[in-house]
């Protein structure tokens, strides 16, 4: 119980990005009014969680619907997960954190930033939400794991809202290297989670044996 605690947590707070969230939220609300900004905080915290609330539920069962199999969903999901770890531990600049540069015009343009580009793409993005299904599928209908799961996924978008919330005070004593090193140590362990539910969708598939 406390392994898929840990597991969901870690995997939730890589693909998730409260820290690269929180660095963008300052530079995007720079000059906004500090009441202002924790309304838009805590707008994009709560819309962002209910998208992957709903995501973490409802994926896998929509998914079996069109036939996906759960090794299937293991072994895509996972697929994705080593891509954006591969990301993280690189630092390149393609990372799923970062906006193209459409987006990030669009999100200078806009006035409710809470929703685009705070909710998503940067926090409920596809990796945090294909994570979520994974996890969900990796719990196999074990409704105290799918808790743990959820109850993770509460706790990162929590630890999310307080980075926002310090966001500016926070990219001022959080230098670039700092950033650059904790995203490379959650990358490291997001790609051995990644692996081990590829691994995990392979043996499902009868393709090879984990023995």
């Amino acid at each position: 119980m406390f392994g898929t605690a840990l597991t969901s947590f870690t995997t939730f707070f890589a693909t998730v990005g409260p820290i690269e969230a929180a660095v963008l939220f300052a530079a995007f609300t720079s000059g906004v009014p500090v009441p202002q900004r924790r309304r838009i905080a805590l707008r994009a915290t709560a819309i962002a969680s209910l998208i992957l609330v709903i995501s973490t539920l409802a994926g896998g069962p929509l998914l079996r619907q069109l036939g996906v199999s759960i090794p299937a969903l293991q072994t895509a999901g996972g697929i994705i997960l080593l891509m954006i770890a591969l990301d993280m531990v690189f630092a390149r600049p393609t990372s799923v954190f970062k906006l193209s540069r459409p987006e990030g015009e669009e999100a200078q343009q806009k006035d409710d930033l809470a929703v685009f580009p705070l909710a998503t793409p940067l926090l409920a993005g596809p990796g945090a939400m294909s994570a979520g299904i994974l996890l969900a599928a990796n719990a196999e209908g074990n409704t105290v794991e799918l808790a743990m799961t959820i109850s993770a996924l509460g706790v990162v978008m929590g630890v999310t809202l307080v980075l926002l919330l310090l966001a500016h005070e926070l990219s001022r004593y959080l230098g670039v290297t700092a950033q650059r090193v904790l995203m490379r140590v959650f990358g490291i362990l997001l790609a051995a989670i990644a692996v081990e539910a590829l691994f995990a969708g392979l043996a499902g598939s009868g393709l090879v044996s984990r023995g």
